[in-house]
């Protein structure tokens, strides 16, 4: 008998999809190699350095990256179309092994974008590697719309953000999914009760708040001391500070999530995987590219802890 082509949808989520290293690198020590793999967004990101041997000098570069290495991918005059400077960030991955067409990789690889103009879901199965990975993770606002066989595409998020029908196309017979969106990300100042008064749980009293500027945030370190307190309302006092509002990038990170979600669930529902992978990674945001090293060994201890449903689903299929 053939054996069961397996297929490997690799999820949306930005900043998230570093949970995508620990998957891969606990799926290789299971044995299981996939015979197709598609991803959307930062998934192709990921599928495209596994598939040309590149998965360690990604994760080195994740891990090292930083708050600081961030902010120099940062344009922020918005002139090329996004927040980030696309030819800093995808430059860095260009090398000989990246210099390839997607059809003569190893295994099956796909990838998917929307069209801009009409929001059709465009799946990529040929085309230069980094050009094909470059449209599929165009998030809006972060990256600009990339120009493919006379189409703007953006991020294919925006219609598929787990791709186990682009699987299915490309031959797989059983589909692990990786969802990187099954928990939403939440704004720590705009949890309910806030409005009230109440503190959030989740931060300590008097902490530096997202989006607070640098004094600010400095004061808020003093700690939860009614003397903290004290100096922290006169600092924002003086500050000119008012009701805490969600900055630009909260409410483009938190739509996106909730776009993402939305998707998400709805996909699966019609297309569902024969066992779909979710890390909980509710804590960490869609921008946090800083949490490289946690995100990796949530991704693995998931995949770990999910061997014997794996090993089944491989069984049955």
């Amino acid at each position: 008998m053939a054996r069961h082509r397996i297929g490997l949808a690799l999820g949306s989520g930005a900043a998230r999809g570093w949970a995508h290293i620990g998957v891969l690198r606990a799926l290789e020590q299971m044995g299981v190699r996939p015979d197709v793999l598609c991803g959307t967004s930062v998934g192709a990101l990921v599928g495209g350095a596994y598939l040309t041997d590149q998965l360690d000098d990604l994760q080195e570069w994740a891990k090292s990256m930083g708050l600081m290495g961030v902010l120099k991918l940062v344009d922020i005059t918005f002139s090329r179309g996004g927040l980030v400077a696309v030819e800093k960030a995808f430059e860095l991955f260009r090398n000989p092994r990246t210099d390839v067409r997607i059809e003569t990789l190893p295994i099956a690889f796909g990838a998917v974008a929307a069209d801009l103009a009409t929001g059709r879901e465009i799946w990529l199965r040929e085309g230069h590697l980094l050009d094909v990975v470059r449209a599929s993770a165009a998030m809006p606002g972060l990256f600009p719309a990339v120009r493919h066989n006379d189409l703007w595409l953006v991020d294919g998020a925006l219609v598929n953000p787990v791709p186990v029908s682009l699987c299915r196309a490309m031959g797989a017979d059983v589909v692990i999914a990786v969802n990187l969106n099954a928990e939403m990300s939440t704004l720590p100042r705009l949890v309910a009760g806030a409005e009230a008064g109440e503190p959030d749980p989740k931060l300590p009293l008097g902490g530096p708040k997202p989006g607070d500027n640098p004094l600010a945030q400095m004061l808020a370190r003093l700690g939860a001391s009614k003397v903290g307190e004290r100096t922290r309302f006169f600092a924002s006092q003086l500050l000119g500070e008012k009701e805490p509002v969600p900055n630009v990038l909260e409410v483009m990170a938190a739509s996106i999530d909730i776009m993402q979600d939305r998707i998400t669930r709805s996909r699966l529902a019609g297309e569902p995987a024969e066992l779909v992978l979710t890390p909980r990674l509710g804590h960490i945001g869609i921008l946090d590219f800083d949490k490289a090293e946690e995100l990796i060994e949530l991704g693995y201890a998931t995949a770990m802890s999910m061997r014997p449903a794996i090993e089944m689903a491989l069984k049955r299929a």
